[in-house]
């Protein structure tokens, strides 16, 4: 359900969602500016809203950061350029993940490549490996750091220091990269 109301003589529009497994509300902006509040299942639209009026000074600022921020050379996430992609991003993940995995020698259950708009990877507790098929227009440091990230969760299923420790044995200067993937 879409809700609008006026703050600084600006429109802010957002949607509203209710999950049964949110605990508390969870306020989301995304890069083509679009604000999402997930609320508990059982929680109120009044306190949606009021959350949403408390933050309106903060909103403010990461809709304007969002469409003030320069287009990316990566390209949003398409059905269509997933199809033409998705074989490639295969490619490189496992080629890299070969590659990384001599180093740390973790099992693990298979690959996937998807179409995802706000994660470059993920990893289950089973041992499964998910990338985005957009690694593939990521510059190759960047693209290593993501797939030693999620190969590393299968040591360490955490961002302890013990985790970061694991990372930090194939990617020197990750610290760094990590913070060019949050702008992305």
């Amino acid at each position: 359900m879409r809700k609008e109301f006026i703050y600084r003589n600006e429109k802010l529009t957002y949607s509203v969602k209710r999950s049964r497994r949110a605990k508390c509300i969870r306020l989301s902006v995304y890069s083509d500016a679009r604000v999402s509040v997930t609320i508990p299942w059982l929680a109120s639209e009044k306190i949606a809203h009021q959350f949403v009026l408390d933050k309106s000074q903060w909103l403010l600022g990461k809709i304007t950061h969002f469409k003030n921020k320069k287009k990316s050379l990566i390209p949003e996430a398409s059905w269509r350029d997933y199809l033409k992609y998705r074989n490639l991003a295969m490619k490189i993940v496992r080629d890299k993940l070969v590659y990384f995995n001599r180093f740390y020698r973790f099992s693990f259950d298979k690959i996937s490549i998807r179409n995802q708009k706000t994660r470059w990877g993920s990893c289950s507790r089973k041992g499964s490996l998910s990338f985005n098929y957009r690694v593939v227009f990521l510059p190759e440091p960047l693209c290593d750091y993501i797939i030693v990230h999620e190969l590393c969760h299968l040591g360490r299923f955490n961002h302890s220091k013990k985790f970061w420790e694991l990372v930090s044995k194939t990617i020197s200067g990750y610290k760094e990269i990590r913070k060019k993937i949050k702008v992305l």
